[in-house]
């Protein structure tokens, strides 16, 4: 089951159900079944504190992904910083809910089990993520 969060923004998705059933067909594509997914919004400041107080990483990113996953039942909660997203579609030009749909299945490629600390890791990541993306598309 997904759900979904805000911490000191106030966002909300937009077609939930649609994007359940898509992050559900990415979690059996890859042989997997969705457990419990928090994905929390927030904002760079917030995420920011995370990032500190959990990992003790001193910078911004657009998502921390913390993994509770056991066997083949993916659980994890995705903080997402709704300000990091924004400014990232207008770097790459692309639409804030495209970035959007990156980010939150950039999350859910991590649960799985896959990396992006190498060029290859990253390179196989975004190959994922546009698979992924277009399914969306398609939906």
């Amino acid at each position: 089951m997904v759900r979904y969060f805000q911490e000191d923004i106030r966002f909300e998705l937009k077609q939930k159900m649609l994007n359940n059933r898509w992050l559900k067909m990415v979690a059996g594509s890859e042989m997997r079944r969705l457990g419990a997914i928090n994905i929390i919004f927030c904002s760079d400041n917030y995420i920011l504190d995370v990032n500190l107080k959990y990992l003790q990483h001193d910078y911004f990113t657009d998502i921390i992904t913390f993994d509770y996953c056991e066997k083949d039942i993916l659980s994890g909660d995705l903080f997402i910083s709704i300000d990091s997203v924004r400014e990232n579609a207008r770097t790459y030009g692309t639409t804030f809910e495209n970035e959007l749909d990156r980010v939150m299945v950039h999350g859910l490629l991590h649960l799985i089990g896959y990396d992006d600390h190498t060029p290859e890791q990253t390179a196989e990541m975004r190959r994922k993520e546009n698979y992924y993306l277009e399914m969306k598309a398609a939906l």
